[in-house]
């Protein structure tokens, strides 16, 4: 009995302390993708890839195409 408890206990522990340190793991990697700047301005030789707004009936066009 005393085996079976003992047992029981560390699987227990180790739960807990497998489960802590995912839980600081994926803090740690909130923190560091909260600070990176996905939409900073470009910089170097960018290219704009739209010159002008599309037009309405574009629009509509790729409304009915796509099916949204």
């Amino acid at each position: 009995m005393k085996r079976i408890l003992w047992d029981m206990i560390k699987v227990f522990i180790i739960f807990i302390a497998c489960t802590f340190l995912f839980y600081f793991g994926l803090r740690v990697m909130h923190t560091e993708y909260e600070q990176y700047h996905r939409y900073d301005p470009p910089e170097g030789p960018a290219v704009k890839v739209f010159n002008e707004e599309p037009s309405f009936f574009d629009r509509l066009n790729l409304f009915f195409r796509l099916g949204e």
